[in-house]
């Protein structure tokens, strides 16, 4: 069986994606003592939100065509590549132990990792009307999302 998205369902697993991240963060941040940390995870929340607010106006902003029409490579294998990211428990409901900052830490870093992964694929199927370009800009933030990670967890780790 293969699933085949149009980009206003891709938008939406999108906001879904940041949404589980701010909710990720928001829940880590309450839980840690570290200031700093939590200064950290806060930041990250707010970066989540602020994607989220991409999404939707990239969303918002497509036409009814952009809405029906499907935009995924001819073999469908965008479709079956964003089915399969879509359909794994890392995007939606997670088990994180989230009482210690090492496991924070690399539940994220995980998270961030495939959230690149997703929006690599999106990029391609979204069409540059419908805001393709500003995926780019998004997986760059996420990029340094897991720079800043992995020097707290290299931190940690010292």
């Amino acid at each position: 069986m293969s699933f085949v998205f149009n980009a206003d369902e891709i938008f939406e697993m999108a906001i879904q994606i940041e949404k589980n991240g701010e909710r990720f963060y928001r829940e880590s941040a309450r839980k840690v003592p570290d200031p700093e940390a939590k200064d950290l995870l806060t930041a990250l929340a707010d970066m989540e939100v602020d994607h989220q607010r991409i999404f939707e106006g990239m969303r918002s902003a497509l036409t009814e065509a952009d809405r029906k029409a499907m935009t995924f490579d001819p073999g469908n294998e965008a479709g079956l590549y964003l089915a399969s990211l879509a359909n794994t428990k890392v995007f939606f409901e997670k088990d994180v132990d989230t009482s210690h900052l090492d496991g924070i830490f690399k539940s994220a870093l995980a998270a961030e990792k495939d959230s690149i992964a997703f929006y690599l694929g999106m990029k391609d199927v979204v069409p540059a009307s419908a805001g393709g370009e500003k995926i780019k800009g998004i997986i760059r933030e996420e990029m340094r999302h897991i720079r800043l990670l992995g020097e707290r967890l290299s931190a940690l780790r010292k």
